[in-house]
């Protein structure tokens, strides 16, 4: 095993706490404020390009092309999006033309849906999750 496989294979074993200072050490930077998870393919990736010698050009002009990108230009993803209300899972998908699906009928938007299933007039991305919540 190399050591970058070694290192790779220690990030599936860290906890919070390590693979915060795992961060810091490798990047010198602010941890993200992301799961541990998504943490660990961060990582995983940094590992990678520092064992490759840094990002290739291609791939740094991707990453721009990408970051530029607006999201009124972007295909739009189908989602999936899951909420436990009272005890009841709800699914809920957003299909590829942005029609609201649920219950076997089409809705005009998720808030309509999030009034459905609260009786309350809901901000639906807000319900689902979608939006962060505002700093108190």
């Amino acid at each position: 095993m190399t050591a970058l496989e070694e290192q790779l294979a220690e990030l599936q074993s860290l906890a919070s706490p390590a693979l915060h200072a795992r961060w810091i050490d490798l990047t010198n930077s602010a941890v993200p404020r992301v799961s541990p998870k998504i943490l660990r393919l961060a990582l995983a990736w940094e590992l990678q390009a520092r064992a490759a010698n840094g990002i290739s050009g291609k791939t740094t002009r991707m990453i721009d092309h990408l970051a530029r990108a607006s999201p009124a230009t972007s295909p739009f993803a189908p989602l999936r999006l899951t909420r436990e209300w009272r005890g009841r899972v709800h699914v809920v998908t957003v299909d590829k033309h942005k029609v609201v699906h649920w219950n076997g009928r089409e809705w005009r938007s998720l808030s309509e849906v999030a009034r459905e299933i609260t009786g309350t007039r809901w901000s639906g991305p807000a319900f689902f999750g979608l939006k962060k919540k505002a700093a108190a």
